[in-house]
């Protein structure tokens, strides 16, 4: 069986689009399906979409949170709630073209554990948008050292693959890096990135900074390390301007004033400032997994029973 993993948050008009153009390709394919929604805190109905749509179709199966996890908690809880032999996630406003669901599964057929979704390009966007997009990328590949640029959700997962993932305990999650951080054999499919049924994207820049922050302090310390590398870069600094400094003063042209003092407080002080909000976010991340709350809570669930989850 092939398992679909669409999260859903405020997508009421794009669920039976998804819905209708899945199910072609994967009825066209052969294979047995199902398609697994999960309402991440939606408040214009999508549930109650997702609802209707698992009554009148046995492949759709479905669950609401109580409230907005995230995305990441919306796959997590997509991944415990699936069956399949393989399971593929993606966006249910149809950006990831379903064409590439048959290549996806033939890849994975062939010895593939995880098939990476890997864009062409990223469609149609804002030039701000895109240059953020990109310098967050790149920050995330030099952080987590894998090319991550081009990177989506858009992935097939083996059984193995989905197993691996849910054995993990943290509640921070980052999806698209831990799917390389497992290590399985993988192979990628190229797509171009489509424009979206219905709606508006729901990603505005505030949550993309959020978003970014938080994934870099959840995957990687080389935030928290590079405290030490700026500390480093400080002392040789002060050690050129002491030099510097003593030498005008021997020779009896020193600068008069407070100038140089100013300055150095400034320097100091945007070091050390920064050095305690990287060093906070750790703090945080660090408070969050001792809590040990779960990652989503679940309201309600429709459709064909779902396997057993202690999420």
């Amino acid at each position: 069986m092939i398992s679909v993993v669409l999260p859903a948050y405020n997508e009421k008009d794009n669920i039976v689009p998804a819905i209708k153009e899945i199910s072609e390709v994967l009825k066209t394919s052969g294979e047995d399906y199902e398609l697994v929604f999960v309402s991440d805190g939606s408040s214009d109905g999508t549930y109650d979409e997702i609802l209707k749509a698992s009554g009148e179709d046995p492949h759709v199966k479905g669950a609401e949170f109580s409230r907005n996890f995230g995305k990441e908690a919306a796959i997590f809880a997509g991944l415990s709630l699936a069956i399949g032999d393989a399971v593929i996630v993606m966006d249910c406003d149809l950006q990831h073209p379903v064409s590439a669901i048959p290549e996806m599964i033939e890849k994975w057929r062939g010895g593939a554990e995880v098939v990476e979704g890997i864009k062409k390009s990223r469609g149609k966007e804002g030039i701000f948008h895109r240059m953020f997009a990109g310098m967050f990328y790149g920050i995330m590949s030099g952080l987590t050292k894998i090319d991550m640029k081009a990177s989506s959700d858009f992935k097939l997962l083996d059984r193995k693959a989905v197993d691996a993932l849910l054995e993990l305990p943290e509640s921070n999650t980052f999806f698209r890096a831990l799917t390389f951080w497992i290590g399985f054999k993988s192979d990628k499919v190229y797509y171009e990135v489509e424009e979206r049924r219905s709606g508006k994207s729901k990603w505005s820049f505030k949550s993309l900074v959020s978003y970014a922050i938080k994934n870099a302090t959840s995957f990687s310390t080389l935030p928290l390390k590079m405290i030490t590398t700026m500390g480093w870069v400080f002392i040789i600094f002060a050690l050129i301007l002491g030099v510097q400094t003593l030498v005008k003063f021997f020779s009896g042209t020193a600068a008069d004033g407070f100038t140089t003092v100013i300055l150095l407080q400034l320097i100091i002080g945007g070091f050390v400032m920064l050095s305690l909000g990287i060093a906070g976010h750790y703090i945080a991340r660090i408070y969050d997994e001792v809590k040990g709350r779960p990652r989503f809570i679940i309201r309600n669930t429709t459709g064909r029973l779902f396997k057993n989850t202690e999420e």
